[in-house]
């Protein structure tokens, strides 16, 4: 009885280390390392939620795909929020980012993950424009750039700093 729960101790270790092996190889696949800073790494679009501006601020939750240049996707939730003017309201807004490194760093498995901090200013009268410019990330290496194009509907006037926090959305 001994020998068997013996054996069956070591077969589970066995697989347990095998499984463990292929999750942590899987992992090094997707993370990608780039080692020259301002690189494009891919494109953010974020669909924003609705809202109405509060004057000296908003805060909307915000949910987005990454797309990288390899192709591979990965998907963030999380807020955006303007400390300066934002008066009126909008309905849903649609953001896009080129996403840039600022330092060698790595990219896959939530590295986006973060805060980013940057000026904004938009308007909108039925339709309305807008731009981003942000920087940030849980290292502070990662651009949102040059500008983003924002897309959205409503009757809104903003400007000032904006606060975009990221995470992952496995």
């Amino acid at each position: 009885m001994k020998k068997f729960i013996i054996a069956t101790a070591a077969i589970a270790v066995a697989f347990g280390s095998a499984a463990s092996a292929a999750s942590t190889h899987s992992k090094r696949q997707s993370t990608q390392v780039v080692s020259e800073p301002k690189q494009r790494l891919g494109t953010l679009s974020c669909e924003v939620a609705g809202g109405v501006g509060m004057i000296i601020g908003s805060n909307k939750a915000i949910s987005c795909t990454f797309k990288q240049r390899t192709g591979r996707v990965e998907r963030y939730t999380g807020t955006i929020g303007k400390l300066g003017i934002d008066i009126g309201v909008t309905r849903k807004t649609y953001l896009s980012w080129v996403v840039v490194n600022t330092a060698p760093t790595r990219v896959g498995d939530g590295a986006l993950a973060g805060t980013y901090v940057g000026a904004s200013a938009g308007a909108s009268v039925g339709l309305g424009l807008g731009a981003n410019a942000l920087v940030g990330g849980n290292s502070k290496n990662f651009a949102l750039q040059p500008l983003s194009a924002e897309a959205g509907t409503g009757l809104n006037v903003a400007a000032g700093v904006s606060r975009l926090q990221l995470q992952s959305a496995r």
